[in-house]
């Protein structure tokens, strides 16, 4: 028997312009889309800051997996893509902050660019439901 679909939403404008879900369960399986430091005003929270951004995306993050069914302790993948990767000990804080007991697999790296310029990290998150 195939399993349900499950999309989630965050709200972003973008989600319906691109044709994007923030998650997806598909079975036992969630994945989260890249995730931006974006604010509830639709401002990037922590402008400068690897941290601070790192900190948002991991709270919208956790919000979607939650709305799939999912715990940050289901996260089995992490990926962090850093605008500068020399920075990535600033991500790092954050991530091992929610993610030290869980130990997921983790991938730092580094790109051009993203959307918009005053993004410096964006996460994507695979989750598997026990």
């Amino acid at each position: 028997m195939e399993s349900a679909r499950q999309t989630v939403s965050s709200g972003s404008p973008l989600e319906p312009h691109i044709g994007f879900s923030r998650a997806v369960r598909k079975g036992k399986h969630v994945a989260v889309a890249g995730t931006a430091p974006i604010g509830d005003d639709g401002k990037t929270v922590g402008p400068g800051s690897v941290y601070e951004q790192t900190v948002r995306c991991l709270d919208i993050a956790e919000a979607a997996l939650e709305k799939a069914g999912a715990t940050l302790s289901d996260v089995v993948r992490t990926r962090v893509m850093l605008t500068d990767v020399t920075r990535w000990k600033e991500a790092g804080q954050a991530h091992g902050e929610r993610f030290a007991s869980i130990l997921p697999t983790c991938t730092f790296v580094e790109v051009s660019r993203f959307i918009d310029a005053d993004w410096l990290v964006e996460l994507e998150l695979d989750a598997i439901i026990d």
